[in-house]
């Protein structure tokens, strides 16, 4: 039997809404809310100083300048920080995130060289920020204009990890089919989410999340010459023995909830090498560097989702880590927040336009969500 073609993931493009938030203004609007307790008010700052985010994007127009409208989210004359009900988010997200599928995926086939939206076989869609239907994957069949009989898939609600198993899904249908062309696409409106409490994993998820989408062509049709991409080697998935409470995901009566404890950063960072384990178990020379600590000697390019500046610390520490293999990252956060399941396809977009990337160089990529669930897969650099 002849080996499979490599799978390529080409075309990786990013897209964020216009509207930017910085930090500290985020903070000091939340700070300010009457209904705060003095105890939540300290959190809020440290929780927003020390996250290593300096802006983020939100498609909540009314949170920049200039905004006219009426006041849903904001009062810009008050200063309160509003509560609207879980349908009038949603209502906003099925808009504003039809036209993020849609302007980002156009731009991933555009950056495909060979790659004409006539050749889409499959679409699959990712977010856990809205639900609609006819969902994403309708729309962005519809309004490409991708062939009539396209398959669409839409992974929902599974968390920041979830653009991971899109990916495998994407190479499992190339491999099963050399002909396939894959767009896969994440769009995350988590601003639309964010709520005044004194819970502390509020306070927390409000200083984090923000907006974002990325695309991407997964296919086994070679990349044309000069054109940076990866090849999809392999990926896992596994769950850690603690933490299912940890982090989740609820639908409330004003928008999604999120339970994000204090203690997600030391979980990864105890089970983070065992997760790599059987992801790097075919490939001897790297597993030996994994089990004896070298593993950031042995691959060298890491695209870690930044759940927060402490589950980087704790990533970085765990696999002993370079600062640069992880600087990708910690920007992606600096420039962006936490955008979900959106924001590992900008930590590799960053990686391919850093030019660091040479030609056979190894890559691990990691998320983390629900379950606790770490998602890895290892890709090698074209």
């Amino acid at each position: 039997m002849p080996p499979r073609p490599p799978v390529h993931l080409r075309g990786i493009e990013t897209a964020v809404p216009p509207t930017v938030l910085v930090q500290e203004d985020v903070r000091d609007a939340f700070a300010n809310q009457p209904e705060l307790s003095r105890l939540t008010r300290r959190l809020v700052s440290a929780a927003f100083d020390h996250s290593g985010i300096e802006q983020r994007r939100t498609v909540i127009e009314e949170l920049g300048s200039g905004w006219d409208g009426p006041a849903r989210f904001f009062d810009r004359e008050t200063g309160a920080l509003l509560s609207p009900g879980t349908r009038e988010r949603n209502a906003l997200y099925a808009e504003q995130a039809s036209r993020l599928y849609v302007e980002v995926c156009r731009a991933a086939l555009e950056s495909t060289p060979g790659v004409d939206r006539e050749d889409v076989t499959h679409v699959i869609t990712v977010s856990c920020t809205g639900f609609y239907a006819p969902g994403p994957d309708f729309v962005v069949a519809r309004d490409l204009d991708l062939p009539a009989g396209v398959q669409r898939y839409h992974l929902g609600f599974m968390g920041c990890y979830a653009t991971m198993p899109a990916l495998r899904l994407a190479k499992q249908l190339c491999e099963a089919d050399p002909d396939a062309v894959v767009l896969v696409a994440s769009v995350e409106l988590c601003s639309l989410h964010l709520r005044v409490a004194n819970d502390p994993d509020t306070v927390v998820a409000s200083s984090l999340f923000g907006d974002g989408a990325g695309a991407a062509v997964v296919t086994t049709r070679p990349p044309a010459a000069g054109e940076r991409t990866f090849v999809l080697d392999a990926s896992e998935s596994r769950t850690t023995p603690e933490g299912e409470g940890d982090m989740a995901w609820t639908i409330g009566d004003h928008g999604f909830e999120m339970v994000l404890s204090n203690a997600v950063p030391a979980i990864i960072g105890e089970h983070v090498t065992g997760a790599l384990e059987p992801l790097l178990a075919n490939e001897p020379a790297l597993a030996a560097a994994l089990r004896d600590g070298n593993a950031g000697e042995a691959i060298a390019h890491w695209a870690v989702h930044p759940g927060g500046r402490s589950i980087l610390d704790r990533v970085e520490s765990a696999l002993s880590l370079s600062p640069a293999q992880l600087a990708p990252a910690r920007e992606t956060l600096r420039d962006f927040g936490n955008m979900s399941s959106a924001t590992i396809l900008f930590v590799l977009r960053r990686i391919l336009d850093s030019g660091l990337a040479a030609d056979g160089d190894r890559l691990v990529a990691m998320a983390f969500g629900p379950g606790l669930t770490v998602e890895s897969a290892l890709l090698t650099a074209r």
